[in-house]
Order: structure tokens, then sequence, then C-alpha cells
């Protein structure tokens, strides 16, 4: 056989080798990919339900009754009887 009778399928070859590594590497990245993105949306629903008990724990510590219990019983402050309007200007 001529040389260049061979050389054609040994490129070929060569190439078909070449596509195929691509393939795995590519089918490999693509699984490391959806692994990270299991990850990172299993944390994200984690931080929605974090973020909807903070909303909870503030809207209930900013509750109009217990800052007023909070400040008469530990601030000792009570509502003013009349009400005074003091101009701030000279």
């Amino acid at each position: 056989m001529r040389r260049g009778q061979l050389l054609l399928p040994l490129m070929l070859a060569v190439a078909v080798f070449a596509s195929a590594l691509v393939v795995v590497r590519t089918k490999h990245e693509n699984r490391a990919l959806v692994g990270e993105l299991d990850g990172l949306r299993a944390e994200h629903e984690r931080l929605q339900m974090e973020w909807a008990q903070l909303q909870l724990e503030e809207a209930t510590l900013a509750h109009n009754n217990r800052v007023e219990k909070i400040a008469r019983e530990q601030l000792g402050m009570v509502e003013p009887d009349d009400y005074v309007i003091v101009d701030a200007q000279p």
C-alpha cells in the first residue's frame, strides 16, 4: 500500500478518537455542573426558608403591642396626658 492510502484512514481514526475524548469531557463537565446546580437550588430553598422565618420574627418583634409593653415596663414610658406642640423656630 502506498503511504497516502494509509494516511487518510489514520487521520480519520485520530479525528474519531479526539471527538470521543471531547464527548467524554463534555459529559463529565455537564454532570459536574448538574450536581453544582442541585446544590445551589438546595441552598436557595434553605435561604428562602430562612428569609421567611426572619420576616416573621421581624413582624413579631415590631408588633405595636409588644413595643408598647416594653416601653411601659422596661423603660417606664407613659403617654403624655396633654399633647403640647412646641414651635422649634426661634
